[in-house]
This record gives structure tokens, C-alpha cells and sequence, in this order.
């Protein structure tokens, strides 16, 4: 531990205001304190780095040239640590900082997005870092605190984390423009009892196919399903030029593929959650979710009817 280690913030405090003032008695009487304290630390703090800062004189105090050196340092040292409690004072406001969000649902449209556009609106200082990935893998991500918050289908329950529900989304089937259900303006399980579809082998695909089987089985029907190792947009081209159909959902509607439409299925209704852990600090998710609870309690997001079903991923 290096000697400048004992010298004490108002030690310098007071050694810029009697430079500033060119006295000892004044530089007390703009800190509010006694003559006698000015003057004793300042000395104890020349004892203690072996130099004199001050000549003192019957008018008041100017520099030696150690002095001189050691006021040009000091007075970059304050400003350091003004800037470091600006800093931290505006991170811990939730103005400033990083606020990392883990995605299962679409950004095309809906709640989410509508979320961020006002959560960013409102805290400019704020960057959102968000990740796309399955359900539990955020969920891991947020208990080890790397996931300031996840939005996730479902009700999903993790160890040492909070949950609330914010808003629910139409599950939607997707199918070529030329389908003979394309007329449609809404599609039963029924209607989709013997056709053939087609999900994504990486997330939210697996949770698509279980969705699938659920319900089809409840038909008496075990549901043709093939996976394919694309992402969402080869997928849509893929319903497009007949290879089958799949599922969405509301959210992701607003992606427009060339001869492929959307038609809701009825009755399917998806939760979306926040899941996060309450040890976790940071002043700019508590903003995020504080604004999340006020647009979820207003009519435009607020849950629509109908019954909670199996969760379903927020794309296809």
C-alpha cells in the first residue's frame, strides 16, 4: 500500500481552497469549518508526503513549487472523483447503463416492441443488449445474472426468480397465399387434422412440435411434422412454395413473406411473461419493468380472452 493511500479527500479539499483564497482563515470560512482544522490537516498532510505545499506569511499562504506540482494533480484527482460520483449517481438512477434482455417472441410488432420503443424514448442513456435464445437457457442467463430479464411464453417458474405476466398474443397458422384454407378468416384444429408442417429444428421449432402433437392428439390424430435446420425466413419461403405449414405468432404477423398469410386459430390464446431475479440490482431493468407494469394495465395490452394455452414460441 503506496503512501498516498492515507491522504484524505478533504485534505485536498482544503488544499485547493486555500490556494483559491490565498488563506488559511478564508478557506475555513467557505467550508464552514475552524481555522485551527484547515491548518492541522493541511500540515499533517505535508508531514505525511515529506514536503512543504505552503509558505505562510502575515498575509495568508501562497505555493512552494512542491506546492504547485502537487495542486496541478490534485485538483485532476477531484475532478476524477466528481466524475466518478456523476457517473455512478446516473447509473444508479437507472439514467445511464445497460439493461440485457432475453428474447423469445418477435420484435415485428406487439407489446414488446412497444416497450422498448418507450423505454428507449424515455431513457436515452439506457442500452438495450438483447439475445436471442430458448427458454432455458434465459432463464439460466437471468439466475446467473448475465439476463437482466427474460420474456418468455407460458408461466415459466425458476429458482430464486420473479415472475409476472404482461400480455397475450393470437396464435396464428401460416400457410401458402394459394392454400384452400387461405380464405379462411379463422382456422379450427379441426381444419388442420390431417395436413402436413414443417418447424425449425432450433428454438422455438421443438416447442412448435409439441404444441402440435398436444393438441392434434387430443383429435385422435398424431400430426405430421418435419423439421428443417433453417431460421425463420428460409421457413417462411418454405410454406410458401408448398413444403407445408406451420404455426406463429401474433407478434411475428406483421413480417410480410411473399405467398404466404397468416389466419388465427381459434381459441389459441399465448401468455408472455418477464421473468427475472430479485437480487438483481440494476436501476435500469427496475425502470423497465415498472414501464412494463403500467403499458400491461393499459386497455391496448391488456390480456385478451380466452384460455391459456401450452406456451408456444413468439416466432415460427
Amino acid at each position: 500500500m503506496g503512501p498516498w493511500m492515507s491522504i484524505e479527500l478533504r485534505q485536498l479539499r482544503y488544499v485547493l481552497k486555500a490556494t483559491e483564497t490565498g488563506s488559511f482563515r478564508c478557506a475555513a470560512r467557505e467550508l464552514g469549518i475552524h481555522e485551527s482544522a484547515v491548518s492541522r490537516r493541511i500540515r499533517d498532510l505535508e508531514d505525511e508526503i515529506g514536503a512543504s505545499l505552503f509558505i505562510r506569511h502575515h498575509g495568508g499562504v501562497c505555493l512552494t513549487y512542491a506546492g504547485q506540482r502537487f495542486v496541478s494533480r490534485a485538483r485532476k484527482a477531484i475532478n476524477l472523483i466528481g466524475y466518478a460520483k456523476k457517473d455512478a449517481g446516473v447509473i444508479g438512477r437507472g439514467e445511464d447503463g445497460v439493461v440485457r434482455i432475453g428474447l423469445f417472441s418477435s420484435l415485428a410488432s406487439g407489446f414488446l416492441t412497444e416497450l422498448l420503443r418507450a423505454y428507449m424514448a424515455a431513457n436515452p442513456g439506457v442500452r438495450p443488449d438483447l439475445v436471442e435464445d430458448g427458454p432455458s437457457e434465459h432463464i439460466a442467463a437471468v439466475q446467473r445474472h448475465q439476463t437482466d430479464v427474460a420474456f418468455l411464453t407460458g408461466e415459466p417458474i425458476a429458482d430464486g426468480c420473479d415472475r409476472t405476466h404482461l400480455w397475450n398474443e393470437r396464435v396464428y397458422v401460416t400457410l401458402p397465399s394459394d392454400h384452400e384454407l387461405a380464405p379462411s378468416d379463422e382456422i379450427s384444429w379441426a381444419d388442420l387434422r390431417d395436413r402436413h408442417f414443417i418447424v425449425s429444428e432450433a428454438d422455438p421449432g421443438p416447442e412448435i412440435h409439441d404444441y402440435l402433437v398436444k393438441h392434434l392428439a387430443d383429435l385422435g390424430h398424431h400430426p405430421s411434422v418435419e423439421r428443417h435446420g433453417v431460421g425463420r425466413d428460409n421457413l417462411m419461403h418454405l410454406v410458401a412454395i408448398g413444403r407445408g405449414l406451420t404455426l406463429t405468432s401474433e407478434a411475428t404477423t406483421a413480417a410480410c413473406f411473399p405467398g404466404v398469410v397468416y389466419r388465427p386459430l381459434a381459441g389459441e390464446i399465448l401468455p408472455f411473461s418477464a421473468i427475472w431475479s430479485p437480487q438483481n440490482d440494476n436501476p435500469a431493468l427496475r425502470r423497465l419493468l415498472s414501464l412494463a407494469r403500467v403499458m400491461s394495465k393499459r386497455g391496448k395490452f391488456s390480456p385478451m380472452a380466452g384460455s391459456a394455452t401450452n406456451p408456444l414460441a413468439g416466432q415460427a
